[in-house]
């Protein structure tokens, strides 16, 4: 699979100047305002979080708007004319995008990525691809490209290809990434059902790990590439592994049925995991794992690659520890081994109950709260209990697009 690259500058230098903090710049794509474009068939395309759970980003049929989560407020909008954006994807809180059009425009076509700069309001970079595109990721150093079969990442200060990596059909784009400036870790699918493939570039080590036996939906790091979560197309259990030895770590039941897991964020502490699904619940899960950083007491500048290649009797007492409130088990869990597994399975620690069959993106804020957007154009902030757990309290909402689109 040939991509095509091309470049109006030769380095990429992301700001942090308050670029979307303010209306002080009007709202404008290739010279349109936002007083040129009216609201009226406005399509909610896409929504997603940037790296640290700040802010969010909602493409539509008209461009993209940019929201802060706290407090919430509308803090940036850019909006084009008949083109719409399917992929919008943030670098933290700085001037650079990478979009993706909807095939609405044979400007913004779907196996299109485009690098946009708003510091100078302008495209810095494209990449043209055979196949549509099925998910970007960006990071402080680099840029991740997802196809349906494989995976391109390249250097994000001069869009030279680093790696290229193959994959069992992806439709879903899944993919994530560290964002510690001391790890660069990449998760993404493997070449067979269910595996998951750890790439560790700073180090040069390659993980394999079966985490299911279906097919994955939904995969996420923490910051650090060091803990991985999983969820399967049948979207029952939900895995955290060691990414360097592939060690399971602990396992948490979200239901019995079948369901499509949305997301699933990790807490910034590594104490807490949130899930949501098509069933309409946002389940919270306390951990029992923690960061190699965490245990060792170092800063992430300080690990060293033997402490990170530690063997995986170590790593394990390492990774488990006791935490503050416990998941639930069935009170017949004593007889393990005799009923179903579920029966012996840790269930949620706290829920939070939403519209079924919409799609929520779930991410943790300050303070044991949960902040929650959805593709209907809503916005939740909502806190649990974390000794006792139960339905959590919704303490604000707000539907930033109305349900026709405005």
């Amino acid at each position: 699979m040939k991509s095509t690259v091309s470049t109006s500058r030769g380095v990429i230098s992301p700001k942090r100047a308050g670029t979307y903090d303010s209306h002080a710049r009007p709202s404008y794509v290739y010279g349109q305002t936002a007083a040129d474009l009216c609201d009226d068939n406005l399509e909610l395309l896409s929504v997603s979080w940037n790296q640290d759970y700040e802010c969010f980003v909602a493409g539509s049929n008209h461009g993209f708007r940019i929201y802060n989560s706290n407090p919430f407020k509308q803090s940036f909008r850019r909006d084009v004319r008949s083109a719409g954006f399917r992929i919008v994807e943030m670098l933290f809180r700085s001037n650079i995008l990478a979009l993706v059009g909807n095939g609405s425009s044979p400007q913004y076509p779907p196996n299109k990525v485009m690098i946009w700069d708003d510091h100078v309001t302008r495209c810095i970079g494209e990449f043209t691809f055979r196949s549509d595109v099925r998910g970007v990721k960006l990071k402080k150093d680099g840029l991740v490209i997802v196809l349906e079969h494989k995976i391109y990442v390249y250097n994000l200060t001069d869009l030279k290809l680093l790696h290229q990596i193959e994959t069992l059909a992806n439709p879903k784009g899944l993919c994530c990434l560290s964002h510690h400036l001391s790890t660069s870790v990449l998760a993404c699918p493997g070449l067979h059902r269910g595996q998951v493939r750890v790439e560790h570039f700073g180090l040069k080590v390659t993980k394999f790990i079966n985490a299911h036996d279906s097919r994955l939906a939904c995969l996420t790091l923490t910051m650090d590439g060091l803990l991985l979560a999983t969820a399967s197309t049948k979207g029952t259990l939900i895995r955290i592994f060691n990414t360097m030895d592939g060690t399971r770590l602990q396992e948490v039941r979200r239901g019995v049925d079948t369901a499509d897991i949305y997301s699933i964020a990790l807490s910034s502490n590594v104490q807490w995991l949130a899930v949501s699904s098509d069933k309409g619940t946002v389940h919270i899960f306390s951990l029992r794992v923690r960061g190699l950083g965490d245990v060792s007491h170092r800063s992430t500048t300080e690990r060293t690659p033997e402490l990170m290649h530690q063997n995986s009797s170590t790593s394990l007492d390492a990774l488990i520890c006791p935490t503050s409130g416990a998941n639930p088990s069935s009170s017949l869990s004593f007889m393990k081994g005799v009923l179903p597994k579920y029966f012996s399975s840790e269930w949620s620690f706290a829920q939070f109950h939403l519209p079924e069959n919409t799609q929520f993106l779930a991410a943790f804020g300050a303070q044991h709260t949960v902040l929650i957007v959805g593709l209907d154009g809503s916005f939740y902030k909502c806190s649990f209990d974390p000794v006792n757990g139960g339905e959590m309290t919704r303490q604000e909402y707000i539907k930033f697009l109305k349900a026709d689109g405005r």
